[in-house]
């Protein structure tokens, strides 16, 4: 039996891509195992945007040398492969397979020559491909969530980013193959989805049949969704239809994940992401205005080339003027190919550490504020996870914030109870549950069970 190792990082985007690689391994007869050790092939699935991320993937190939000897065959893919290309043979040379994510459609041929005894194998589509990658084999490893990619690639060119030459232009699936996708996950019994895309919310229908605020409201119509979800969305191409298609639409979730980077227009502008902090702010005053209480989360880079103390006094006040839910902070840090990567680096790393500890800081307050509004609120959870060391089961509201909850019983795994909220924390809610859980669908209860006769076989 043809066996294969899979290990991923990254994003939601990289970790939905190892679902679709594991989904057309297994349709070329593969048996994916839990081992390293058990696999003829190991795959690794590399992601460049943080600091080092090369580094870290050629010390991990180290690893993987000791098992060379073995007969084991070894494929690097991803964003660190569609970067470094054949250079990964260079630097490891027990490497036979490098594929960047815009040639995953072509694994099944690649694998076919892998097995024919070639070495040196890549996959390197560059910015030109209108393809994307759609299998109806995908693998679904979320026991609650089913993710659909909507639309691969970025054409933004943010001066810091990677993203752009990593993963390739934009291309956006027929709004009827994501709706058609949508139906089986819900079919299987998932009830929530989320919709993937580096700049979700710049989908283009190629069929020219529906906006992505129509999009939306129509996987929101799909027959068993409870909950739908995207990210991320990109401030330029946010816009008003989908805050009143959230309104309007129940089963779309309380959440909008809107990644501002800086709260200076001149390091925005720097940054070249085409928008400004007033059309940020307009934005933001739209979402404030929306009948539902949609909670705000937002990426944030500190210590970009040029970033004055005015400029990162201005991503503080932006924080008090949005008051965001959660952000994702970061230190700014150079990447291959971009344009940033010419701009001098001239705020020194413990101006960067200060910066970001600050910002850490001042969102920690605001969060232990605004999550005292759910205080004696009753909201529903969806189940994530059993009871932890201290009795209490985990899940997540339609706002995205972590729920724990003490249970008379332990509610199966995507399953949905009512939670009254008696306490609140700066990253967390407490509460105690006030209904029996919603019963799982047999469709669900199906594919978990073959889920584990896999797992058993492999």
């Amino acid at each position: 039996m043809k066996t294969f190792y899979i290990e991923t990082f990254g994003c939601q985007m990289n970790a939905h891509d190892s679902e679709k690689v594991v989904g057309t391994l297994v349709r070329e007869g593969y048996a994916q195992v839990t081992d390293e050790a058990d696999a003829g092939l190991i795959l690794y699935n590399t992601c460049s945007i943080r600091d080092k991320a090369e580094q870290k993937v050629f010390h991990r190939l180290n690893e993987y040398k000791k098992l060379q000897g073995e007969g084991k065959k070894f494929a690097v893919i991803g964003c660190v492969a569609q970067q470094e290309g054949e250079k990964i043979f260079e630097k490891a040379p027990y490497v036979s397979l490098v594929s960047g994510s815009a040639s995953y459609r072509h694994l099944p041929a690649m694998l076919a020559r892998l097995e024919a005894g070639e070495t040196r194998i890549t996959g390197l589509d560059d910015r030109q491909t209108d393809e994307t990658f759609d299998t109806e084999f995908t693998a679904r490893t979320n026991p609650h969530r089913g993710y659909i990619t909507i639309i691969e690639g970025c054409d933004k060119f943010c001066s810091y980013c990677v993203v752009p030459y990593t993963r390739g232009k934009e291309r956006s699936r027929t709004s009827a193959s994501v709706l058609a996708e949508a139906q089986m996950i819900a079919q299987q019994g998932f009830t929530e989805i989320q919709l993937l895309g580096q700049n979700v919310n710049s989908y283009r229908d190629p069929s020219g049949k529906r906006t992505f605020a129509e999009l939306l409201t129509a996987v929101g119509e799909v027959n068993g969704i409870k909950r739908v979800r995207f990210t991320t969305s990109h401030p330029r191409h946010f816009t008003k239809d989908i805050v009143d298609a959230i309104d309007a639409m129940p089963a779309l979730c309380d959440h909008i994940h809107l990644p501002v980077q800086s709260g200076s227009t001149d390091i925005l502008r720097a940054m070249q992401r085409e928008y400004t902090r007033d059309w940020y702010l307009e934005r933001i005053a739209w979402t404030k205005a929306a009948k539902r209480d949609l909670s705000l989360t937002s990426d944030i880079i500190v210590g970009f080339p040029g970033e004055t103390d005015k400029d990162f006094e201005d991503t503080i006040t932006l924080l008090e003027a949005v008051n965001y839910d959660a952000i994702y902070g970061f230190k700014y840090s150079p990447r291959p190919n971009t344009p940033a990567i010419h701009m001098h680096d001239s705020i020194p790393e413990h101006v960067k550490v200060e910066r970001l500890a600050i910002l850490n800081a001042r969102q920690r307050e605001i969060q232990r504020s605004n999550y005292t509004r759910h205080l004696d609120q009753t909201m529903e959870v969806m189940v994530e996870h059993g009871a932890n060391n201290r009795g209490q089961i985990t899940g997540r509201s339609s706002q995205n914030k972590t729920v724990n909850f003490a249970c008379d019983i332990t509610p199966p795994i995507g399953s949905y109870i009512d939670v009254r909220i008696t306490q609140v924390f700066p990253s967390s809610l407490v509460g105690e549950a006030t209904s029996a859980p919603s019963a799982l669908s047999p469709a669900l209860l199906a594919q978990r069970a073959l889920n584990a006769r896999v797992e058993v076989l492999t």
